[in-house]
């Protein structure tokens, strides 16, 4: 149409070319700025500026592409049929069929091939391989996913992973490089496909062998087909269609398992038996961190959160990060990123400023016996000299002395314009609660470094002892204090710009933290909103540990907050179901949502609380 944007003129072409590719005249594709994700027939592809830069167009076709070929190619109960049960098998499991996928749709289609080339080269740059200098940092699944890579189209890993690659590929090769050999025959068939790498498993011993169920000999499996194919129609109930092996993490983010089956949970007794509750062994494959989404009823009564050490947690200014010079920098760099956001999000606040002018508007006790005289009246004194004059006397409102503390996820999937949004939202909030009376503080929480650090490292010293609970340096972050005035704390919001900032995400701790600072407060009205894009995921904690380690420890605190604080606490989602977690709160999918929705959110617990 005439009147269609650049980026509805893009994305109708990509939704053309991904139903030519997947045979299917009913996919449906849209833009997202969180990860990548395929679900039954919609696709979501990472959404690019409105300048259409050539390598954002690029990861866009590369990515709708991938999930285009896989509705095509891919069986889901096949693979659910032979995937294997232990945590890092699974994850090179998913990840050998993606190669396979890519490498047989791509065969003879350039333009295809070079688009998933490209979408494969940015989501090195955030993978863990791309940071790792010690085999045991290497996370198996991309290594091996990228050599199988190699064998079936001859194209060599993208540079960012060479390095990280090169640290395993002699390991590799010389214990599973005949199996890496014998999967280009099979790449037609997806079930003699999957027995093969069943053998590559076994023989990198990351299984126990005969894991994979050969198809001639389906007495042996009956039980376990059983209860795959019931795990598998569940899942189909719920999201109506495959959505199991369709999830691809990008954009400062590990990928997930693609579906929720696995080794029980210690914690549990045997109730449950997907992924999503597996305990790793001891970390060094490189296990994939989860996103789980479990209800209440499946938390035991009891359970403990502990840290191995909290010798390297900080709490610090943003102003010590940096000098005043580079927040200089990275506040003018944040401002000239959201120019022409600004003045809507401005609007919002006047909004918002004038519904809270509005309750602390004063009002009138009439017929008193003394005050100010009521002009008003005077006519009934007029008419009858014997009438007493009447007074007015002016009262105030209730309005409660109030505190809000915007708690922000610093995490690697924030990077870019979530965060940027995220930074001025909270940036033009605090400047209008500023003017109304209202005090705010802003923080910010997430790690000093990837893959646990400082806390890793003492751990592996101590000869790695069992359970250790979290397992990574925390970085609780205060950009505004409450009673620090706006003019002084704008510089240092720009650090949230800053390149290497964002890295994991803990969230049950910053929770808590956040409520400590909050509670500690004089004021008698007391708000706290959570801005986040998903679930807790720590690697380096969630690979000793329960999958759902931090999840819990998460679901415990919201939940002793909204049921034993008076702090009232609301979140905002962004990409990501935040509601499964907290009493009140509201998931966007769009970040430019973000700035109304804080607002709004704001707006209506203080018309309930007054």
């Amino acid at each position: 149409m005439a009147n269609e944007s650049p980026l509805d003129q893009f994305r109708n072409v990509l939704a053309g070319t991904a139903r030519a590719i997947a045979h299917e005249a009913e996919v449906e594709l849209a833009f997202t700025a969180d990860a990548p994700v395929q679900s039954g027939r919609h696709i979501k592809v990472p959404m690019p500026g409105r300048a259409l830069a050539a390598e954002q167009v690029a990861e866009a076709r590369g990515f709708a592409d991938g999930f285009a070929l896989r509705m095509r190619l891919h069986d889901n109960a096949t693979h659910l049929k032979a995937a294997p049960r232990e945590a890092v098998a699974r994850a090179v499991f998913d990840a050998v069929e993606t190669a396979r996928i890519e490498a047989l749709g791509s065969r003879g289609y350039a333009g295809i091939a070079d688009n998933l080339t490209r979408a494969l080269e940015m989501k090195m740059r955030s993978d863990p391989i791309s940071r790792a200098r010690t085999r045991d940092e290497v996370p198996l699944s991309t290594a091996i996913q990228l050599l199988v890579r190699e064998r079936l189209t001859g194209q060599e890993a993208p540079a960012d992973a060479a390095l990280g690659l090169a640290l395993v590929r002699d390991w590799i090769e010389d214990k599973g490089g005949a199996d890496l050999d014998a999967l280009s025959l099979a790449i037609d068939d997806q079930a003699a496909f999957a027995r093969l790498v069943g053998n590559l498993l076994e023989d990198l011993e990351l299984t126990e062998g005969e894991l994979v169920p050969d198809e001639s000999d389906e007495g042996g499996g009956e039980d376990e087909g059983a209860e795959e194919q019931e795990e598998e129609q569940d899942q189909e109930g719920e999201e109506q269609g495959e959505t199991g092996d369709s999830e691809v993490e990008a954009r400062g983010e590990q990928s997930e398992s693609e579906t929720e089956q696995g080794e029980d949970s210690d914690e549990q007794s045997g109730e449950f038996d997907d992924a999503e509750g597996e305990t790793g062994d001891d970390g060094d494959e490189g296990m994939m961190p989860v996103r789980p989404n479990r209800p209440w009823s499946d938390l035991p009564p009891q359970f403990e959160y502990g840290a191995f050490t909290t010798q390297y947690d900080e709490v610090i200014a943003a102003t010590e990060l940096c000098d005043t010079e580079e927040l200089e920098r990275l506040r003018a760099y944040l401002d000239s990123q959201l120019v022409h956001l600004q003045g809507v999000v401005t609007k919002l606040a006047n909004r918002l400023q004038r519904r809270l002018m509005a309750q602390q508007n004063r009002s009138w006790d009439f017929d008193q016996d003394e005050g100010l005289l009521d002009a008003a009246r005077l006519a009934r004194v007029v008419i009858n000299p014997m009438q007493s004059l009447s007074y007015k006397v002016e009262k105030d409102t209730e309005f409660k002395d109030t505190v809000v503390t915007l708690l922000i996820d610093n995490s690697g999937s924030m990077r870019g314009r979530p965060i940027s949004i995220a930074a001025i939202s909270a940036d033009i909030l605090a400047r209008t609660l500023e003017r109304v009376g209202v005090k705010t503080e802003i923080l910010g929480f997430t790690t000093r470094a990837w893959k646990g650090g400082q806390s890793r490292e003492k751990w592996l010293a101590e000869g790695r002892p069992p359970q250790p609970g979290r397992l990574n340096d925390v970085r609780h972050i205060v950009y505004k204090q409450a009673d620090e005035p706006w003019r002084r704390a704008k510089k240092s919001l720009g650090l949230m710009m800053r390149e290497g900032l964002l890295k994991e995400n803990i969230d049950g701790e910053a929770l808590l933290w956040a409520h400590q600072r909050l509670i500690a407060r004089p004021e008698d009205r007391k708000i706290l909103m959570v801005i986040s894009d998903g679930a807790p995921v720590d690697d380096s904690t969630l690979s000793v540990n329960s999958g759902s380690y931090l999840e819990r420890h998460l679901r415990q605190v919201i939940g002793w907050v909204e049921q034993r604080s008076p702090v009232s606490l609301v979140a905002i989602g962004i990409g990501h179901d935040v509601t499964r977690y907290y009493g009140r709160a509201v998931t966007i999918m769009d970040v430019e949502q973000l700035a109304g929705t804080m607002i709004e959110q704001l707006a209506s617990l203080f018309d309930l609380e007054t």
